[in-house]
């Protein structure tokens, strides 16, 4: 559904965006993360043909963006930074006018009502764009995305501007159409890419630096199998960290007084959680919680990025 080959964007000596290539496929959602600067958009923008690259390919349902670009747009919803649109428009108007450019005919056209439903925008129709609030203005801009059934979405910051509520409800609806579609989306929230996304690619300095799922992510993660204690009785920290500390399987211990948590850093494969279950059932070290962690992807983004 999506391809690029050495997708490359230069201005004058600084590339942008460096030779990147990868395909994604429908039924997948696809996590594009890196840090600022890093290409994510240049890429996006390339992608939708409102950039042209300065060497590599992409396409988009087997329709080249450069020299085919109106079949290529046709297949795609897109919803750039900050979901521009015209703010003196009303949003009812803004949204059947997007609906004629989509010449969405007859029973097409019940797709309109289908998006003001979804992005629950009943309320704010007759309202002017200018006049809406930062997270009424993104889920416009998801509306006219979404309005003719495209197979492919790119979505550049889709919960940008929302509350905790909406970005629930922008999560499952993109969870609800990645069945059949193929799905990017460009973030910076971590936690987005374990709630939505099968797939996340990571750029930085406008290359790939990483192409996995999130879990095969956050096994790259020196917390990976790594168990957190947290202490009923704080004054019980020092004890139960030397005694964690001098257990074979433990690598390293790190400490929070504050919440009177301790982290066991397990030794390559080393199965944990069993021995330090054991251990502070022996040692009578009382605790409120013993948790496996499956790895941090904040820690894995800084290491791949720094």
């Amino acid at each position: 559904m999506i391809k690029t080959e050495a997708l490359t964007k230069r201005y004058g000596t600084l590339a942008a965006v460096d030779a990147v290539s990868f395909t994604a496929s429908p039924g997948e959602v696809l996590g594009f993360l890196g840090p600022n600067g890093a290409g994510k958009t240049t890429t996006m923008r390339m992608l939708a043909g409102f950039i042209t690259p300065t060497s590599g390919s992409a396409s988009i349902c087997g329709h080249d963006v450069d020299t085919d670009p109106i079949a290529a747009r046709s297949c795609l919803g897109y919803l750039p930074e900050g979901a521009p649109a015209y703010g003196e428009m009303a949003v009812r108007d803004f949204l059947d006018f997007i609906a004629d450019l989509r010449r969405l005919r007859g029973a097409g056209r019940a797709r309109v009502e289908t998006a003001i439903e979804r992005l629950q925008l009943q309320s704010v129709l007759t309202q002017t764009i200018e006049t809406l609030s930062k997270g009424f203005r993104r889920r416009v801009g998801l509306a006219q995305a979404i309005m003719h059934d495209p197979p492919v979405l790119i979505l550049d910051e889709p919960t940008d501007g929302l509350d905790p509520n909406q970005k629930h409800e922008v999560r499952t609806l993109i969870n609800d159409m990645a069945g059949d579609k193929t799905v990017i989306i460009s973030t910076h929230i971590l936690e987005e890419v374990d709630a939505v996304c099968t797939r996340a690619i990571i750029i930085a300095r406008g290359r790939i630096v990483a192409d996995d799922t999130p879990h095969g992510l956050a096994a790259r993660s020196r917390y990976h199998n790594a168990v957190s204690l947290q202490l009923s009785r704080p004054e019980q920290l020092a004890m139960a960290r030397a005694a964690v500390a001098a257990l074979p399987l433990v690598a390293a211990v790190e400490v929070n007084e504050r919440d009177a948590r301790l982290t066991a850093l397990p030794r390559a494969g080393a199965p944990l959680l069993e021995a330090l279950s054991a251990l502070t059932s022996s040692q009578g070290i009382a605790l409120k919680e013993l948790h496996l962690e499956s790895g941090r992807l904040d820690e894995v983004f800084r290491t791949i990025t720094a």
